[in-house]
Order: C-alpha cells, then structure tokens, then sequence
C-alpha cells in the first residue's frame, strides 16, 4: 500500500487508525457533551505536544516556555471574540459603551489601537499564526545564531514565560490582568456556548489535529527531518556538512510556537475563555511532561500523551483533591524511569514484536505466501 510505505509504516499507519476511531467516532458516541468539551480542552494541548516532537525529539531543543505560544494563540483568537462580545447594544450599561468590560473598569474610554484590527476575522487567524512565529523567529535568532542551546536555552525559554505571564496581568486594562478574557459568547454571530456548538467545535478540532499531524509528518519524513536527527545527534558534523544548523533550529521552534498557537486558539473557543495561568512557567512544564509520557519521538503518542496526563490529572483531582499534585508526579516519575520513551517505546518494545510474531505465526501456518513475495519492481531470483 503506498501510504504505509511513503507517509506511514504499518505501526504507525494502525495508530492513525485507531486514534481516527477513537476522536471521531468512540468518544462522540460514548461521553456526554461535557466530557466530550473535556476531550477537545485535553486535545488542545496535544498540539503543543506535537511540535515539541519536533522541536525537543527531533531537533534536539527543549523548550520549557511553550505556553509563551500557546497563549499568544489564545489571546489572539480571544481578542477577536471578546471584541464581537462586547458591541454596543451588549455594553450599553458600561460608562463608555463598545468596549470590553474590563477596559471599562480600568478607565480606559476607547478602543486600544492594536485591538482594533481583531474586528476582523481574517486577520484574527492570520495573527494566531503569525504573532507566535514571528515572536518564536526572533527569539530564536537571537539563540541561535549565537550558539546558545541546550541548558540555557530552556532556562531562557522560561524566563520569557514568566515576563509574558507579569505583562499580562500588569497591563489589566488591555488584557484583563489575572482574570483573563472572559464571557466569551459568540463567533460571527455563531453562538459557541449550546451543546450543539460544542460538538461542532469539537470535531473542527479534531480535524486541525490531524491535518497537524500530516504536517509533522510530512517534516519528519523529508531531508529536513533527517537534518534535525542529525543535528540533534551530532551537531558539529552537519555544520561541518555546509549546513546552517541555526536556521534549522529557528525553523523547528517556529513550527512548534505556530502549532502550539492554533492549539490555544482552539482552547479560547472550547472553553470560553483565556488567562494569564495558561501561559507561565508552570503550563509550559506541564506540556514538556505531556510529550515525555507519549514519547518525545513519536507524533501519535504526543497526542496520547497529552490525553492521558490530562485524564488522569482529572480523575485524580475528582477522586483526590488533596494529593492529585502527588499522583501526577508520581506518574510522570514512573513512566520516565521505567518507559524512558514514553508510551510510544512500550508500542514500540513489549506490543508491536507481539503484533509481528502474531502476523509471522498466521502467514506461516498459510503456507508462507508472504515470504515468497518479492519487493515491487524486484526481479524474481
């Protein structure tokens, strides 16, 4: 078959399969509509968890400041919802009608300049990709080009997490301090807040993961896939090779910000709302454990991963409010020090042989067909 030999290997081809099932048809028919805006809020971090495959798996750069993107997305596509949110007839209460509700409470009597072009839609979705590259571009470049990587590049990836999180909640009369951006109504005049809105919702997420999936896919397998392995492996030999191994880096995080950033603008549709506590340091780390529990090589486990964790982190909460904190720990320790490759190493270790031994023993007792095929094109001895 040409997809499992040119986009997916037979492992990798069953868990597209069975993670299609499962978003698409198992958990719709299975949760009720909270659960399943639970499920699109747990997905919405598996984008992050994608492109840090890319950016730590495969490049070899871990950022701990993913939710510096994450919540650029968020706000972008807040910004625009709470603009439709807050028209004239809505605020019509307000001191100063036609602004958001906390601009009012801060005195602020018109419309900032930069929020005025998130009136529109079009330019709304072009921000949520460009604002996080462009903001990942420079960054980068400034690392980069200079050789800066590993140990501090994470520790400084950090530090921009927690001066993004103080802005926010400093400048409260632009961004809506710790609160956040709240009551978040409508898209076009398209209510997002009825259980109907939310299924729909849910799958468009669903569809934006897997076409983020065929992306990094498509990366992983091309020369620039390869490049970043052998980078991250043996960093001086590809720039001995001619290659620029800092534009290389620049580009893998600014696909990681741009695929974290349409994971947070998703989360500020499914869930209504977007603050400062998505962005810091604390989330940032949290979406690092997401990809280390799946597998910082495999794109399907970062999405399991981050299902996972997250489920996990709510069943612990209901049953444990007190101790939740240690039983996520104590799950991320476990999982690293016995399956250091995460959810994908235990397919990869204890499942997939078992699978071939199981197909092996089948073809064997047909009469052995399969291994007197030859390879397409192959001329037969």
């Amino acid at each position: 078959m040409i997809i499992t030999s040119r986009f997916f290997n037979r492992s990798e081809l069953i868990g597209f399969i069975a993670l299609a099932a499962i978003l698409f048809v198992i958990l719709p028919l299975s949760l009720d509509v909270f659960r399943l805006n639970l499920v699109a809020k747990y997905l919405t971090y598996a984008f992050v968890a994608i492109g840090l495959v890319l950016c730590w798996g495969y490049g070899g750069i871990l950022s701990l400041g993913q939710g510096v993107f994450f919540g650029l997305g968020g706000y972008c596509m807040a910004m625009f919802l709470k603009l439709e949110a807050s028209s004239v007839e809505n605020t019509k209460i307000q001191s100063t009608p036609g602004i958001p509700d906390f601009m009012d409470w801060n005195q602020i009597t018109s419309l900032p300049l930069f929020w005025q072009p998130f009136h529109s839609l079009t330019f709304t979705i072009a921000a949520i990709i460009l604002v996080p590259g462009l903001f990942a571009l420079i960054i980068g470049t400034a690392m980069f080009k200079r050789r800066v990587g590993g140990t501090y590049f994470a520790i400084i990836t950090q530090a921009v997490a927690a001066i993004l999180t103080i802005l926010i909640v400093g400048q409260q009369g632009y961004t809506g301090g710790i609160n956040g951006m709240t009551d978040l109504r409508t898209l076009k005049g398209w209510d997002i807040r009825p259980d109907h809105a939310k299924i729909v919702l849910y799958f468009v997420e669903v569809v934006l993961l897997f076409a983020c999936i065929g992306i990094a896919q498509f990366i992983r397998l091309t020369k620039l896939g390869r490049i970043l392995v052998a980078m991250r492996e043996q960093e001086d030999r590809v720039r001995f090779s001619g290659y620029s191994v800092a534009n290389f880096k620049i580009f893998a995080f600014c696909m990681a910000a741009i695929f974290a950033a349409i994971g947070g603008a998703m989360f500020a549709l499914n869930v209504g709302f977007m603050s400062p506590s998505f962005v810091g340091i604390v989330p940032s780390i949290e979406m690092v454990i997401y990809t280390a529990v799946g597998g910082r090589m495999s794109i399907f486990g970062a999405v399991w991963g981050s299902l996972l964790v997250n489920f996990a982190k709510t069943g612990l909460s209901e049953s444990f409010p007190q101790l939740w904190l240690f039983g996520l720990g104590a799950l991320f320790i476990a999982v690293v020090l016995a399956f250091p490759n995460g959810l994908s190493g235990i397919w990869a270790d204890y499942v997939q042989p078992r699978i071939d031994r199981l197909l092996a023993s089948r073809k064997s007792k047909s009469g052995g067909w399969a291994d007197n095929s030859v390879a397409d094109g192959a001329p037969a001895e």
